[in-house]
């Protein structure tokens, strides 16, 4: 009996993850014109439904009518196993996020996450380093040069700052001690928050995070004034369309992970008090709505910086990840290690 509600526990928490990050990459595409609309002046999607909100509907209706077209390619499978990867690993991700601390109903708790492992971060990074190939297989498999310059450029460039990104989160996990993020999360209560520790860390992490969305001013792979339209180029319909909602999954679970680590996660100040005074289902609640304000705020700073910086040139992007980035990263695990290592002497000999 127990074994079936966990069951039935789980898999109504994987399905709500599941549309809440369906629904935050769809309307993203709505935030993201009226922001433009917003920095430029404009108006912005106005037309389906009030304030345009039903735009994203009517962007998913069209890429289903669109006709399905397949380039004359050998490698056919291969053309559609490309955007299922870069779509699956997008939502893989979200699994191990912890979305709140716990809600007391049915007589029991319930963990607001899909899945608690005590290595959620490699998790993260396993599945992150897979999602290259998705851009790859499709860039290949389009036999179109435009497609596969497109493809080099975005697994070049993501392998790259992957190092820099792993290099940096580890003066964070030697701080923190543990790679699960609910201990993460739960060890920033209140303000006590990581960002204030591992401002270097976090500046990576971020400027990374960027890279590996292939978010402006990264977004080489699909440099439309160079390749057209990079690697998704020869892709219509729905296949380009898991292309696209996967780039704005990955923003939304990049602005999740961003938080959880360096943003306290669901904590806010006065949360003990809250937990105490309203009880745990009020508190917890409140700790969900503060972390969504937090994604929002990141992924509102993913949008400005688009239209506020202009691309990088290649050169330029593969000298930062190798000849800045990965140095800085390196110097803030050797600083890290000389406090961390400090703190202890000092805690040893008693002073």
């Amino acid at each position: 009996m127990m074994d079936t509600t966990i069951i039935i526990e789980k898999s109504v928490i994987i399905f709500v993850v599941f549309a809440i990050t369906m629904l935050m990459a769809m309307y993203s595409t709505w935030a993201e014109r009226k922001v433009a609309a917003w920095l430029q002046d404009r108006i912005g999607p106005n037309r389906a439904g009030p304030l345009g909100l039903l735009q994203p509907l009517a962007d998913g209706l069209k890429l289903f009518a669109k006709e399905e077209f397949e380039p004359n390619t050998p490698n056919k499978f291969l053309f559609v196993v490309g955007p299922a990867i870069a779509m699956s690993t997008a939502l893989m991700t979200s699994a191990v996020i912890p979305w709140g601390d716990k809600l007391h109903l049915f007589g029991r708790d319930i963990l607001l996450q899909a899945t608690d492992i005590n290595v959620a971060v490699l998790y993260i990074f396993a599945v992150v380093s897979v999602g290259v190939y998705g851009i790859m297989i499709g860039g290949w498999a389009s036999n179109n040069k435009f497609s596969l310059i497109g493809a080099i450029r975005a697994a070049s460039q993501m392998i790259s700052y992957e190092v820099a990104m792993g290099l940096s989160i580890i003066a964070l996990l030697m701080m923190t001690g543990t790679l699960s993020l609910r201990e993460i999360s739960a060890q920033q209560e209140g303000l006590n928050w990581n960002v204030f520790y591992q401002p270097l860390s976090f500046l990576i992490f971020l400027i990374c995070a960027f890279a590996e969305t292939n978010r402006t001013p990264f977004d080489l792979a699909e440099c439309e004034t160079e390749l057209i339209g990079g690697y998704h180029t020869e892709y219509s319909s729905m296949k380009m369309g898991f292309y696209l909602f996967a780039e704005y999954a990955n923003m939304f679970v990049s602005s999740t992970i961003l938080a959880v680590l360096f943003f306290g996660g669901y904590n806010y100040p006065g949360m003990s008090w809250a937990v105490e005074n309203w009880g745990v289902n009020i508190a917890n609640v409140l700790g969900i709505v503060a972390l969504f304000i937090k994604i929002c705020g990141f992924i509102f700073f993913y949008m400005w910086v688009r239209w506020t910086i202009p691309r990088f040139r290649y050169d330029q992007l593969m000298n930062l990840g190798w000849r800045i980035l990965i140095p800085l990263s390196i110097v803030n695990i050797m600083i890290t290690g000389i406090v961390i290592l400090r703190h202890g002497i000092i805690a040893y000999l008693g002073f």
